[in-house]
């Protein structure tokens, strides 16, 4: 057991933030008491089934309604990991050392500075990717009953992150954020808030553009037909086609058909609108629509691409950390 044991920095940072590791472990078990305890309020209720060959939920089950807004409460919360993770390496691991001068105490101890941030690190990493993979497990828990109800797709911020590998990407590159922020603000709240902007930043900015980055699908129907999204697609964009097989703005007609409709007055009758906009859509030879959508097969690609460059970005602020540190305390 001894060989096991942690020893050094390692010791010191654990025993330090004991408290906190605790608090870590607390989240995950309430999380799985509350996930786990609706999953079984919710199977207490048969389904009803349809006559199109589904199953829904029984009227009288509020647990499932309870059940997917906690999945829905938990995948928000997952999606703010990697920020309160930067902000904690940021803040009281990293900052408040330099501010308040104890890291020096740790330097006395034949631990050199980069062993002494590198075992901080390290502990940290570890705590947090064990906590993600265990919320991640909770959150699959309830994702098996809830999926594919409102707000809760694959494609959504939050579900997202937390049934693939992305989030463990950014949860490492919080670490790495925080340990460059943190050295070079040293202020303990001010390291904080810079490094959640920044996490902050870098979470809305894949969230919006995550969708660019694999080419659309495209399928076509006739006009005025239902068009369905095939493989629970993820729809981008649609319009309407010309007989040419040319996407058609529609401006022109609203325009066009409010002009008409203006023109005409009350005598017109209520559908003066409709008409002159079906008019307008003749007279362009619109026949068709159309629907740009993401398959669900393109989830995994995205994910590793993201994923990628994510550790990428954590790769340049880990070595940029490192170097500070060894510019400071040479």
């Amino acid at each position: 057991m001894s060989t096991l044991a942690l020893k050094g920095p390692y010791w010191v940072t654990v025993r330090q933030y004991r408290r906190t590791l605790w608090l870590a472990g607390a989240v995950v078990v309430v999380a799985l008491a509350v996930i786990g305890g609706l999953r079984i309020w919710d199977a207490q209720y048969v389904d009803r089934y349809m006559e199109d060959g589904y199953w829904i939920p029984s009227e009288t089950n509020r647990g499932f309604n309870t059940l997917r807004l906690a999945v829905e409460q938990l995948g928000v919360g997952m999606l703010l990991l990697p920020l309160l993770v930067g902000a904690f390496v940021a803040g009281p691991l990293v900052a408040r050392e330099f501010e308040s001068g104890t890291y020096k105490l740790s330097l006395t101890q034949s631990v050199s500075p980069a062993a002494w941030l590198r075992a901080k690190l390290l502990t940290v990493t570890a705590t947090a990717f064990l906590a993600t993979l265990a919320l991640m497990g909770v959150f699959r828990i309830g994702w098996g009953r809830v999926a594919g109800t409102w707000g809760i797709t694959w494609s959504e911020q939050g579900p997202y992150e937390a049934i693939g590998i992305v989030l463990f990407a950014y949860v490492l590159a919080a670490v790495a954020v925080g340990a460059l922020l943190g050295q070079l603000i040293r202020r303990t709240l001010v390291a904080m808030a810079a490094t959640g902007l920044v996490m902050g930043v870098l979470l809305l900015a894949f969230g919006a553009y995550r969708w660019s980055i694999l080419p659309l699908k495209t399928v076509t129907g006739p006009a005025g037909s239902t068009l369905w999204v095939p493989e629970y697609g993820l729809v981008m964009n649609s319009g309407l086609l010309t007989s040419s097989g040319a996407r058609f703005d529609t401006t022109a007609c609203t325009t066009q058909a409010m002009n008409a409709a203006n023109a005409a007055g009350d005598t017109a009758g209520p559908d003066a609108w409709g008409k002159a906009y079906d008019l307008c859509l003749a007279q362009n030879h619109v026949t068709g629509q159309y629907l740009d959508y993401h398959p669900e097969s393109h989830y995994w690609p995205t994910q590793l691409i993201e994923t990628g460059i994510v550790l990428t970005l954590a790769a340049l602020a880990l070595y940029a950390a490192f170097r500070v540190l060894r510019a400071r305390h040479a």
